[in-house]
């Protein structure tokens, strides 16, 4: 990096950390209001809650330098979303544009911070390794059919965005068992027209020192694809799985990887796993 380069980097730190402080700070603040309501209502907040959500991914999405282009359109409906995963930012660009629940282990809950604005933000915490992976599925599936509409990233870790990995079809089932629609989505980021090196979440990177590199960041060109839904009569997982992938392929212009099996662990535990390291 260049003297000039390392100069415009650390002005765009400038205002852009104080930003990403005072909007988390309002955040955890919205998160305690909504609580308390609920509390002295004693009704559940969920619509309420989802929509305070989207509205503070959208004001974070300004916050960060990204530029979004969105290409279609969210479905209506409960469905099943299955995306690639480049970055813990794909959870916010998806979660601005839809409403939606993600999915996070358990023992997020009781992180400092993240935990409490993911609760807030209605994520699903999953009890797992207890019972094994049919009282996950039945946990997805009961999701579902209670109309909230889920996020996978099905690859099973993140990418640095030039590459699309296997899509595994194990956690597929719950669309099946409940005869929920299936969206895949899309997501690239870039300058220049060719994959951006900053934006992907990957190997061994460290939350603190990947944000303070993204705010330092130029704008970077997001491409956000909410492709055509699949119904979950058109197969079994594993193809569903392909389908998905093939359409996502087609969206990013990318050729998936047909290498060795990886692990199906959901992937937002992959990128929530390093926020924790970082806390």
């Amino acid at each position: 990096m260049t003297t000039e380069s390392s100069t415009r980097a650390a002005l765009r730190r400038l205002w852009r950390i104080p930003a990403v402080v005072v909007w988390i700070g309002c955040g955890l603040l919205l998160s305690l209001v909504m609580a308390l309501l609920q509390k002295l209502t004693a009704r559940p907040m969920g619509a309420e809650r989802q929509r305070w959500a989207r509205w503070w991914m959208c004001g974070l999405l300004r916050v960060l330098p990204l530029r979004v282009k969105c290409h279609g359109l969210p479905a209506t409906g409960t469905r099943l979303l299955i995306s690639n995963h480049v970055s813990w930012l794909d959870i916010i660009l998806i979660g601005a544009h839809t409403p939606v629940h993600f999915l996070s282990k358990a023992e997020v809950r009781d992180w400092p911070v993240i935990g409490w604005l993911a609760a807030a933000a209605g994520t699903l915490f999953i009890q797992r390794g207890q019972t094994g992976g049919t009282s996950l599925q039945t946990q997805l599936t009961n999701a579902l059919q209670q109309g909230h509409s889920l996020v996978i990233f099905a690859e099973g870790t993140t990418t640095a965005g030039d590459q699309l990995r296997t899509f595994h079809g194990r956690l597929l089932s719950c669309a099946i068992d409940s005869a929920t629609p299936i969206q895949p989505v899309a997501i690239a980021y870039r300058q220049q027209g060719q994959p951006d090196t900053i934006a992907p979440f990957i190997n061994d990177d460290e939350f603190s020192a990947h944000l303070l590199k993204l705010l330092g960041s130029p704008r970077i060109d997001v491409e956000l694809h909410f492709l055509e839904d699949l119904q979950p009569s058109a197969g079994n997982r594993n193809q569903l799985a392909r389908k998905s992938q093939a359409a996502v392929s087609q969206a990013l212009g990318l050729t998936p990887d047909s290498g060795a099996e990886l692990s199906s662990e959901l992937a937002t535990g992959t990128a929530v796993e390093r926020l924790k390291s970082a806390a």
